[in-house]
């Protein structure tokens, strides 16, 4: 089953429970995909349905950094709750050790050595690690590694 069927038979169950949070979130995901089909004329497969909805959970993280900053609680919850609907749609995530282990596999068949190979360690390590771990965690990682 394809990750769009799979949303389409999610958002019937969550209408069906009244899972409010649930609906609006895939409605959420569904409204990003659509606009992408219409503006492009194509269908989007897996992965590119990945790259969307690591997209929204970026906008509603900076979205909760500036509710948190301006004290608004009660949208930061849901905004919460929506990224936590939104991560049930990505595949698993790697864990820091997994992340690591993987980052020294990549430092060391580039030959990295220093900060300055960080270009070339990320160009690979994003390719490699593509949906499994976000972009904001392999930079942390490489800085620790070559620093």
């Amino acid at each position: 089953m394809s990750l769009k069927e799979q949303l389409k038979e999610d958002l019937k169950t969550a209408m069906r429970d009244k899972e409010v949070v649930k609906r609006d979130s895939i409605r959420a995901i569904n409204t990003m995909i659509k606009q992408i089909e219409v503006d492009e004329r194509r269908e989007l497969d897996d992965d590119e349905v990945i790259k969307l909805i690591q997209r929204g959970i970026k906008q509603r993280e900076e979205a909760i950094s500036q509710y948190k900053a301006a004290s608004r609680d009660d949208l930061v919850q849901k905004e919460q709750e929506q990224v936590d609907v939104f991560m049930l749609y990505l595949p698993k995530q790697l864990t820091d050790e997994e992340l690591e282990s993987g980052m020294k596999e990549i430092i060391t068949q580039t030959g990295a050595t220093t900060i300055k190979d960080m270009g070339k360690v990320m160009g690979m390590a994003t390719k490699k690690f593509a949906g499994v771990a976000d972009g904001k965690r392999i930079n942390e990682m490489v800085k620790k590694l070559l620093s």
